[in-house]
């Protein structure tokens, strides 16, 4: 499985019509302290939206509301798992993305055949305080070598600046929360990401053209 470079993680349904316009092909709805209704509501919102826009909808943790609202694609914490009926998103044809943060995590999740592994925080953060210190860009070569080909997702304190570093480093893709929702503006910064992974990916596939002339 193939995923966009650039992976914006949203607290709302409201961004998607402001950044799928953007270039935006994947985002995660991760929505925190609503009430069950309150999520329900915004998981079939987001849906409709990406649904229509043609964006990959990946929605955090709240399993049991994506599989009924029809989703196919979940987000699970390491947390998450312990309640979770992966069978059941096997069943329904979920994919499943696993959060890890080291050694006994990443074992955990490969056993569970996830369709990518996602590494944090990679830098320092100002989402919320993590248990874990900074995982750095030597871990995520670390990472990249345990998986083979399964994707591995960078997140935590990334900004356009890094995406070279953490791409050269192994990352198959980056997710981003604050430096685009609390950009000043969202929707110019959000270009700003996929222009710069675009330019980074651009000598490979130059490359590859050069293969096929």
């Amino acid at each position: 499985m193939t995923l966009p470079r650039v992976y914006p993680i949203i607290d709302s349904a409201a961004w998607i019509p402001r950044l799928a316009p953007q270039g935006v092909r994947v985002l995660q709805l991760r929505i925190k302290g609503a009430t069950e209704e309150a999520v329900r509501t915004e998981i079939l919102a987001a849906r409709a939206y990406c649904s229509a826009a043609g964006v990959q909808l990946i929605v955090n943790d709240y399993w049991r509301l994506a599989l009924a609202a029809g989703c196919d694609f979940v987000h699970l914490g390491q947390g998450d798992l312990d309640g979770a009926d992966i069978p059941a998103l096997r069943r329904a044809g979920v994919r499943l993305g696993i959060s890890t943060h080291d050694e006994s995590e990443l074992e955990r999740a490969l056993a569970l055949r996830p369709a990518y592994v996602a590494l944090g925080p990679i830098y320092p953060t100002l989402l919320k305080v993590m248990p874990w210190r900074p995982q750095g860009l030597a871990r995520i070569g670390e990472w990249k070598r345990r998986i083979g080909a399964l994707p591995l997702i960078a997140i935590g304190g990334l900004t356009p600046e890094r995406l070279a570093g953490v791409f050269a480093a192994g990352a198959d893709v980056a997710a981003v929360v604050t430096d685009i929702v609390q950009a000043a503006d969202p929707e110019a910064r959000v270009r700003q990401w996929l222009a710069v992974a675009d330019s980074v990916d651009e000598p490979a596939r130059a490359v590859a053209r050069g293969e096929r002339a």
